[in-house]
């Protein structure tokens, strides 16, 4: 695999679901006995109405929730049954996140911002910041990395993210509505991204509306 300077992927990791089930407080299922896999080197969007679980089976996949039944493999290994401080070390280690509102944290600063998930893994402090900043050039930040997300637009967020999501170099990238709320210059910024780390060989999923966005993935799923 071709690695691509700041932000590929380390390594490369398979995603699967098999025969997932998931209900909010005993109401009837919002996910039910679904199944797909998820292989490097492909960004695959879901898409469906608003209400059929797109976001909630988002989360499945990320380790987030857990499923009344079937299971999640991550590079082929059940995931169900680990205790939650395993599971929460094999996401930290394998996933990265990006939410439609960015999810920034207002009292930190954007390098902080930034770092989280790599120092939450162990990484060292040092390299996790350059990383960061290499990143954040790389997207196009020309902001203060001192700077809190209260004094940036939307667009710097959603980039800040991007770049949160990416400082780990994870095997499995996933969005969700990474676009809904952008311009189309920032909408084309992020898209290409995802696609670039598609290529250099990490798994993508990306939940969305957008039938531009879907068409630009190597395959839909619709729920």
């Amino acid at each position: 695999m071709s690695r691509v300077p700041n932000g590929a992927p380390k390594s490369c990791m398979t995603l699967a679901a098999r025969d997932v089930s998931f209900a909010y407080q005993r109401r009837e299922p919002i996910v039910s006995q679904w199944s797909a896999e998820f292989v490097p080197g492909s960004m695959t969007a879901l898409t469906g109405p608003s209400g059929r679980g797109k976001s909630t089976l988002l989360y499945l996949l990320g380790l987030m929730l857990r499923p009344a039944s079937g299971d999640v493999l991550v590079d082929g290994e059940p995931s169900g049954r680990l205790s939650d401080a395993r599971r929460a070390a094999l996401r930290a280690r394998a996933f990265g996140f990006v939410f439609q509102d960015a999810a920034l944290d207002q009292t930190r600063t954007l390098i902080d911002n930034v770092t989280e998930p790599a120092l939450y893994r162990g990484d060292d402090r040092i390299r996790a910041a350059q990383r960061g900043r290499a990143l954040l050039d790389r997207f196009g930040v020309d902001l203060p990395s001192d700077r809190k997300p209260g004094q940036i637009s939307g667009g710097q967020a959603q980039r800040i993210a991007l770049s949160r999501a990416l400082v780990t170099e994870p095997p499995i990238l996933l969005a969700d509505e990474p676009t809904g709320n952008l311009d189309p210059v920032t909408t084309e910024f992020v898209v290409c991204a995802l696609r670039d780390y598609a290529r250099a060989g990490g798994v993508v999923v990306v939940v969305t509306h957008s039938i531009a966005l879907a068409a630009r993935c190597d395959r839909e799923l619709q729920l």
